[in-house]
């Protein structure tokens, strides 16, 4: 006698489209949990980019006018005052500090020195021209962290130097943040940065990006 087995229907619960579901909303969360992610990087480095533009912008300002801060009232770039002549001038120690008090006042060291301040200042704030800033930013960094010179212990005249760490100070950070806003294009968010560059010679010359 020939037995025929008929595949045996089971009475239990069948979970096939919830399981469907599960596998199908993982990748859309992955994806949503990503964007949001982008976002919170996005303008945590814009964040970061407006308020180093202001603290070059406030050099720039508190020099050029004399508001009373860094600069005295009165002694201001405006007023006949030097952005220079103190602090290059009071330069004690390190590799060069004889030619920074040959650089302090002159009129081009002058000129260079807030000019950099105001155009890194703006490029910041405005999202634009952001490799060319860290550049000219590093750049300014470097030379400040040469003429403070943190690896001396003391002084030309031999008294402390107080310096809290031989190599890393804020110019240094300075200068690393400058770098990694550049390399993050963050002026794109909170800024001028897709639209800069969409200009014709700014799509030409990839550095000014």
């Amino acid at each position: 006698m020939a037995v025929h087995e008929h595949p045996r229907r089971s009475s239990g619960f069948h979970l096939p489209s919830l399981r469907r579901s599960r596998t199908a909303s993982t990748p859309e969360s992955a994806v949503s949990a990503h964007a949001g992610l982008s976002t919170w990087r996005a303008y945590a480095f814009a964040s970061l980019r407006l308020t180093s533009g202001f603290v070059f912008l406030w050099a720039f300002l508190d020099k050029t006018f004399g508001f009373g801060y860094a600069t005295p009232s009165g002694k201001g770039w405006i007023d006949g005052g030097s952005p220079t002549k103190g602090f290059l001038g009071s330069v004690a120690v390190g590799p060069m500090e004889s030619t920074f008090h040959s650089w302090a006042g002159d009129p081009w060291a002058n000129w260079l020195f807030m000019l950099g301040l105001l155009g890194i200042g703006l490029a910041l704030v405005a999202g634009v021209a952001l490799r060319f800033a860290a550049v000219a930013g590093t750049a300014m960094m470097a030379l400040m962290w040469i003429a403070e010179w943190p690896p001396a212990k003391h002084l030309s005249d031999g008294s402390a130097s107080m310096s809290t760490n031989p190599f890393v100070d804020y110019h240094l950070i300075y200068a690393v943040a400058l770098i990694a806003l550049a390399a993050a294009a963050a002026g794109d968010t909170l800024g001028a940065g897709r639209l800069w560059a969409k200009l014709p010679f700014v799509r030409d010359h990839s550095w000014l990006r």
